[in-house]
């Protein structure tokens, strides 16, 4: 699925791709983010965080009635307020997006995929 903009020009058509790659940077971009996580953990390695080419395994884009909903799987640092991390990470994966790409995400869930000490 893809993220379509109407314009005045015409069409913009925004893939998956490049979404993930800027929600990932804005996530891993975060202060207490190890690294993104893979949805699904058991087939692409428990707990292993992702390189900026594979952000797409951690990223869900889904189109909801009003605009769209981004899903973020992340590792973070051990003994880090999680609560804390996860509200910046939805404040800048909303900024960043917007600044970017100029689409408005109306959910940013973030889920914490594991924890992981610092320096490791």
């Amino acid at each position: 699925m893809a993220v379509k903009i109407q314009t005045e020009q015409g069409m913009v058509q925004i893939e998956n791709d490049v979404i993930a790659k800027i929600v990932g940077g804005a996530a891993t971009d975060n202060y207490g983010v190890v690294g993104m996580a893979s949805q699904t953990p058991v087939r692409d390695g428990i707990n292993q965080a992702l390189s900026g080419d594979n952000y797409g395994r951690g990223v869900v884009v889904r189109e909801i009635e009003n605009g769209i909903a981004v899903d973020v799987y992340i590792i973070v640092g051990y003994g880090m307020k999680i609560s804390e991390i996860s509200k910046s990470v939805q404040a800048r994966v909303k900024n960043d997006l917007s600044s970017m790409l100029g689409v408005v995400a109306d959910e940013v869930n973030v889920i914490v995929q594991g924890v992981r000490i610092l320096g490791e």
